[in-house]
C-alpha cells in the first residue's frame, strides 16, 4: 500500500490563486526482468520518453536495470497498470513494475545495516515484493540457512545478505526457482542507496 510523500506546491506569495494546492509525490518505479542476458531489451531513453508522455514529471532512470523517479500528482491507485500498459505497447512485451513512494524507499534503505554492502566479500540484495508476498511470514516460505544467511524483512521488502564465500550454500542461490521469485523485484544494496539519495535530492 503505497503511503505517498507530499510536497505542497503553492504559488508565489506575488501571484495568488485560488487554484488548491497540488500534492506532487516523488515515486520509484521498478521494472522487472528487463535488459538480462540479452533480453526483453528497453533503452532509457526511451523509457524516459513512455514515462513523460504519461504526464509525469522530473523523470529520471538510474542504470540499465529499470529504476525509473518520476513525480505526480494523481492518486496513485491506477499509476501500476498505467505505466505497464505503456510499457508493453511501445517496447512489445508486458513488464510488470514495482511502484514505490520516497518514504517507503528510504526506509527500506536506512534498514540495511551500514555494514552490509554488495563488493568483493559480500552479497547484499533487497527483493522488492508484489502485495501478493508483502507479509513478515514471507520468511518463512524462503530458503534460508542458518549461520550462513542473513535475512530480514522490511514493509515492502526482503534484505538478504550473505558472504560470497558461502554463496554456493546459502539458500540465496536456490532463490531463482523458487515459487516467490515471480513476485519479487532484485536490486543490490548499493543500488536502492543511491536510489533513495537521488529521491531524496530532489
Amino acid at each position: 500500500m503505497l503511503e505517498p510523500s507530499i510536497r505542497e506546491v503553492r504559488p508565489p506569495p506575488c501571484c495568488p490563486s485560488t487554484t488548491p494546492s497540488l500534492r506532487s509525490v516523488i515515486y520509484l518505479a521498478l521494472l522487472r526482468g528487463i535488459n538480462v542476458g540479452g533480453k526483453n531489451k528497453v533503452e532509457m531513453a526511451r523509457l524516459r520518453t513512455v514515462f513523460e508522455s504519461l504526464g509525469f514529471t522530473q523523470v529520471r532512470t538510474f542504470i540499465n536495470s529499470g529504476n525509473v523517479i518520476f513525480s505526480d500528482d494523481r492518486d496513485p491507485s491506477n499509476l501500476r497498470t498505467l505505466i505497464e500498459k505503456a510499457i508493453a505497447e511501445e517496447f512489445g512485451f508486458p513488464v510488470r513494475v514495482v511502484l514505490r513512494d520516497l518514504d517507503s524507499v528510504v526506509k527500506v534503505a536506512k534498514s540495511i545495516p551500514a555494514a552490509w554492502k554488495d563488493d568483493a566479500t559480500m552479497r547484499c540484495y533487497v527483493m522488492f515484493l508484489w502485495e501478493e508476498a508483502d507479509k513478515p511470514t514471507v520468511l518463512d516460505r524462503l530458503t534460508i540457512k542458518e549461520d550462513i544467511d542473513d535475512v530480514r524483512y522490511v514493509s515492502g521488502a526482503v534484505i538478504w545478505r550473505v558472504d560470497r564465500d558461502n554463496l554456493t550454500k546459502s539458500g540465496m542461490a536456490k532463490l531463482t526457482s523458487h515459487e516467490l521469485y515471480q513476485a519479487m523485484t532484485i536490486r543490490n544494496c548499493n543500488t536502492v542507496r543511491k536510489l533513495a539519495d537521488l529521491m531524496t535530492a530532489e
